[in-house]
């Protein structure tokens, strides 16, 4: 077998050299032995790659945790020199920021709280910040010139350092406090009985205040009344309870938050000293104040019938000798019940409803609909035709549209035009019309059962006679049959298949599309 080199103006080197077949053997082409699966995909027995997971996800919401103190200077204290500030320290590996907790002390006389907000502390002037590798257990960290000694860390942290092949350092105890120690000091005992120690008393009983709810006579009318005694200065603030539009006087406050005397203890107290002392006034306490009875406050008797479930607490855990059972009183239904009694009759402008409201409250409330109906009913009317019934020879020709709407009980009246130089338009706007002789106590306002033909609507003072109906207030009553009474029922198919039976549509020009 020989091959043509064709090296024309070529090098003889490797590479620069191609050789040519000859052209009985241009057809062999032999294939090769590796797999073309492998070439194109790699080994199938290739493990499979890990998902790549960046690392602001993976750090997310991870945090150390080290427990640290520092200790600040005392000034112009003969107990201590210094005192001993314990902090938490939190890194957040997401970012390389870091954060100075000091936790809170009730009543420390401390600012205490966040110190150094989260941010990127700096390590020295040349512009390096601390790593997470840079804390340890036992060490000191400087912080914007205050130094924090590291003493303890929570386990999470210990167990990230050590996978990062970090060795954590023993921990350290925190040092004790000689400020703190000095305040637990207990305070030498005394022989002779002590005064009440009033800023103890603020201090653990500022915000606790107990609430009686009681009642007085005001010149032969008995009054609602809220009495509050502050256990953190035993002050005594005495609320006036009105009743919606009762035309009291609008400041709340009967007597003002004061301590209220009981009587003078020494009856040989001399009358010439303008100003007397705690120890010689008798102040009303807890103890006075006890559900059931009346109790005498500034020359007036208050009679306490009820108290707030802290008041029952206090009373039980503090004096539990007293039984603190409420007195039963008139309800607020009844009385409002007998204001009711005192309405003036209905004058026929607006609603019943409004007129009870503008006599019940100062501010009228709107009457309570179902919101439901509303929905479901809501493009849902019942049309009728109807004539004026009327002594006036001038209104015997004008014809009028009555619709019931389904979706508030509501009616609307329209007019008409008729050659008769009636216009027409908008008799009636909707509104909840009464029937004859309904109260304001008990109203009874007009319904589908009532609307027979041939039937009178009496709308304030105003007579209408129905005279038709359209097809779907039939199917609107056979679809409520349980509801509607019989005659109204008759009353309706008996008109509607007249016009049926001639083999003639009803007449219905009469509910034509009302004026708006």
């Amino acid at each position: 077998m020989t091959y043509n080199f064709n090296n024309e103006g070529l090098p003889f080197l490797p590479g620069s050299s191609f050789r040519e077949a000859p052209d009985h053997l241009s057809s062999e082409f032999h294939l090769t032995h590796q797999d073309i699966a492998d070439l194109t995909y790699g080994p199938s027995d290739q493990k499979p790659l890990k998902d790549f997971i960046p690392a602001h996800v993976s750090l997310d919401k991870k945090v150390l945790r080290y427990f640290a103190y520092f200790m600040e200077d005392i000034l112009d204290s003969p107990e201590a020199d210094y005192c001993v500030r314990p902090v938490v320290i939190y890194y957040y590996l997401v970012d390389d920021s870091m954060c100075i907790f000091e936790p809170r002390v009730h009543n420390s006389g401390r600012q205490q709280g966040q110190r150094v907000k989260r941010q990127r502390f700096p390590k020295n002037e040349h512009g390096e910040y601390y790593k997470w590798n840079d804390l340890n257990l036992s060490m000191d960290l400087d912080v914007y010139g205050v130094k924090y000694r590291i003493t303890q860390c929570d386990a999470f942290t210990r167990e990230f350092m050590e996978s990062e092949g970090i060795l954590v350092n023993e921990p350290e105890p925190m040092p004790q406090d000689p400020d703190g120690k000095h305040r637990e000091k207990p305070q030498p005992s005394q022989s002779a009985p002590s005064k009440p120690d009033k800023l103890y008393q603020f201090l653990n009983m500022d915000g606790k205040v107990l609430r009686f709810f009681a009642l007085f006579d005001d010149g032969g009318e008995t009054r609602s009344v809220k009495i509050h005694y502050y256990l953190a200065d035993d002050t005594v603030e005495i609320i006036n309870a009105h009743e919606p539009n009762s035309s009291r006087d609008p400041f709340p406050a009967l007597l003002h938050r004061l301590k209220l005397p009981k009587q003078i203890k020494k009856e040989n107290f001399p009358s010439c000293v303008m100003e007397v002392s705690d120890e010689d006034v008798e102040y009303v306490s807890p103890k006075d104040f006890q559900l059931g009875k009346a109790i005498n406050l500034l020359g007036r008797n208050f009679l306490l019938y009820d108290c707030d479930g802290f008041t029952k607490e206090y009373y039980q855990k503090n004096h539990p000798d007293m039984d603190m059972k409420s007195v039963e009183i008139p309800k607020k239904s009844d009385v409002l019940q007998d204001r009711k009694k005192e309405v003036p009759p209905y004058n026929g402008f607006g609603s019943l409803e409004d007129s009870l409201q503008n006599c019940l409250y100062l501010t009228p409330k709107p009457p309570k609909m179902n919101p439901l109906q509303r929905m479901e009913k809501q493009n849902e009317v019942l049309r009728y035709s109807a004539r004026l019934e009327s002594q006036n020879p001038e209104d015997e020709g004008r014809r009028f549209t009555l619709l019931y709407h389904l979706s508030d009980d509501m009616i609307s009246i329209f007019e008409k035009s008729s050659s008769l130089c009636f216009l027409g338009g908008k008799f009636l706007k909707k509104t909840r019309v009464p029937k004859p002789g309904s109260t304001v106590e008990n109203p009874q306002y007009y319904s589908p059962a009532d609307f027979a033909i041939g039937a009178t609507v009496e709308v304030f003072s105003h007579c209408f006679v129905l005279t038709d109906a359209d097809r779907y207030v039939l199917k609107y009553l056979e679809s409520n049959w349980d509801q509607i009474p019989s005659q109204t029922l008759d009353s309706v198919r008996q008109k509607l298949s007249v016009g049926t039976a001639n083999q003639q549509p009803a007449d219905h020009t009469d509910l034509a599309e009302p004026c708006q």
